[in-house]
Order: structure tokens, then C-alpha cells, then sequence
């Protein structure tokens, strides 16, 4: 009887422990899956995890690298579907769903990721992130930069405006998109995958690539290029999002600490970012690779022309105008 009644006090005891308010917080604190495409030795990984340790009172951080856990361009389903609560998703795969977000993923749109941090946070970028919650039903909170893409050529041809390209066969990654991408600066687009990439530009079968300047050196394009042209055609982001359950799951506190924090580690990432092209480009000089600037608002009109004569019709009237105008 004596031990039936202990039993019984320790059973009560674990039932109140149980229902006390620091075991409901601990048992309330979600988990928030995580996908991306790049893999953890990537600097965005690095944010990434600077963001889970801010936010880890408030809930639990699964990080899939490399798409381990859906393959690049499902997330925003698996988002939609509830599948996943958190992810680096890229505009254009919102584009996809959203016409109007292919202007977001056009060439010589941002100038650079001071300009693409000030248009999403204006009555422009805003709008876009409205329709994405709107119409997608998912919370798109801040663009996440990962670099420049810049032209990388073996002919030692000078590049200063599109006409210059005519002719030059630029390795793209597979797709409509991209292939589009390379036609808007002038050049003649040329799939080619990015493992093959090394071998493809040293025996010739392609002119030269794109890809930020960092990629270049850990990659040793430079090996079998003869110069680094600095177009900037496009400021490289994904968008840091969340499911809708997931954002709303966590509570207001919780969502301003979310985008408070997000602005300072990414803001630190891009700075980072930043500091390794400028390392990369002392790099390639000493190397003796030519490194120059070409008429960055010739390549600019060029490329905006082809976009808005391609997809300028999805795109909100006026809004390219004003993106153009922010300072």
C-alpha cells in the first residue's frame, strides 16, 4: 500500500512537471527544416547556422545541404505543401509561379547588393514580397547575396560593350533562363555542365563563363582563361523564406527577432562576400590575368531592352523604372 501511494505522489509529480510553463515553452519550441542548394562549406551555410544560434529559443534548427532533402527548384512546392518550413529559395523559381518575379531575376537589375538590400525593402520590393505572400502562401523575408557573376573569357579579345560578345561562345548553365541570360549580354549562350565546365573551356569547345569571381579562383578557371571582365550582370541572391505555418507558428516577438537578425548576419555575409571578390581579383592579377571594368550602362541598356521586349509584359508597369531610380 505504502508503495502504490509513492507511485502515485511520483506519478503526480511528473504530471505537474509536465504541465509546468517551462515544460510546455520547451515542448512547444518548433523545428524548422532547412533546405539549400549550396553545400555547408558555402559562406551562405555559415550565415545560415549565425542565424539558427540567434534564434535557438525560439526553435530548433534541421539544416539539408546540397538538396539532400529536396531537389533544387522543389522547395517552394514542399514550402506550399508544408513539407518544409525554411529555406534559401531561388527568384526564379518564384518566377515560375509568379510571372511578374522574372523582373527580379533579370540581368543588370541591381547594381549591387547595397541597391538590391534598398529595393526590397522600398514600396516596389515590398509589393513583390506581398504578392509572394498572396499568391504563394509563404513568407519571403530578405534577399540573401552570394556575389557578382562576371564574364571569364580565354580569347584576349577587349570586352567594353554586347557587340563585343558577338560571336563568343559563353558556357551557361542548362535551361531557357540561362540560356536567355547569356543572349541579353550579347554573347552566343552554350550549355554546358558546371563538372564539365574546366574541360570544356580548355580544349575550346566554349570561349568563356560566368560565375562569380570566388568560383573562378577555387575552381582555377584562370588556368585556361585569359581574363576577368567585370559586367556585374547579375547581382547574385536567393530569398531567405518560410512556410506559412511555420511563420505563423512563430508569433510576432519571434518574427521581428527573425527579421532583425536575418539583416545582421546577411548583411555580414555580404560583406564577406565582398572582401573575398577583392581578394580574388588581387589573385588573378598576380597571376598575370587582364582584370577590367567594360561600359557597365552599354551592357546594362542592351541586356534590360532584351528583357522587357522578352518578359516585359508580366512585369507591374513602372516598376522597373523605380528600381532603376533608388539610390
Amino acid at each position: 500500500m505504502q508503495l502504490d501511494r509513492r507511485r502515485l505522489l511520483v506519478g503526480g509529480a511528473s504530471l505537474l512537471a509536465l504541465g509546468s510553463p517551462q515544460a510546455a515553452q520547451a515542448q512547444a519550441k518548433p523545428k524548422l527544416r532547412f533546405s539549400a542548394a549550396f553545400p555547408e562549406t558555402d559562406l551562405r551555410a555559415e550565415g545560415y547556422k549565425a542565424l539558427a544560434a540567434a534564434m535557438k529559443d525560439d526553435f530548433e534548427f534541421e539544416p539539408y545541404w546540397s538538396n539532400t532533402l529536396f531537389k533544387q527548384g522543389t522547395e517552394l512546392v514542399a514550402l506550399q505543401r508544408e513539407n518544409l518550413e525554411l529555406c534559401n529559395l531561388a527568384p526564379a523559381d518564384i518566377s515560375k509561379q509568379i510571372p511578374a518575379w522574372s523582373l527580379m531575376t533579370s540581368a543588370y537589375l541591381f547594381r549591387d547588393y547595397d541597391h538590391l538590400k534598398k529595393t526590397f525593402a522600398s514600396d516596389v520590393g515590398k509589393e513583390f514580397i506581398k504578392q509572394a505572400r498572396d499568391q504563394l502562401g509563404i513568407e519571403v523575408i530578405r534577399p540573401v547575396y552570394f556575389g557578382a557573376r562576371q564574364l571569364n573569357l580565354k580569347p584576349s579579345k577587349k570586352i567594353n560593350t554586347p557587340a563585343d560578345l558577338a560571336g563568343i561562345k559563353l558556357r551557361m548553365p542548362p535551361g531557357e533562363f540561362w540560356q536567355f541570360l547569356g543572349e541579353s549580354i550579347g554573347a552566343n549562350p552554350t550549355p554546358v555542365a558546371y563538372a564539365e565546365l574546366y574541360t570544356a573551356l580548355q580544349a575550346g569547345a566554349v570561349d568563356g563563363q560566368d560565375n562569380p569571381l570566388v568560383s573562378g579562383r577555387t575552381m582555377k578557371f584562370y588556368e585556361v582563361t585569359s581574363q576577368f571582365i567585370l559586367t556585374k550582370h547579375v547581382i547574385g541572391y536567393d530569398m531567405l523564406s518560410v512556410s506559412k505555418k511555420a511563420w505563423d507558428g512563430l508569433g510576432t516577438a519571434a518574427q521581428s527577432k527573425l527579421r532583425a537578425q536575418a539583416d545582421k548576419v546577411f548583411d555580414e555575409n555580404a560583406a564577406k562576400y565582398d572582401a573575398q571578390e577583392n581578394e580574388a581579383i588581387e589573385f588573378f592579377k598576380k597571376e598575370g590575368k587582364q582584370v577590367y571594368s567594360p561600359d557597365q550602362d552599354a551592357f546594362r541598356t542592351f541586356a534590360q531592352k532584351r528583357y522587357i521586349d522578352k518578359y516585359g509584359k508580366d512585369w507591374p508597369s513602372g516598376a522597373i523604372e523605380k528600381i532603376n531610380a533608388i539610390k
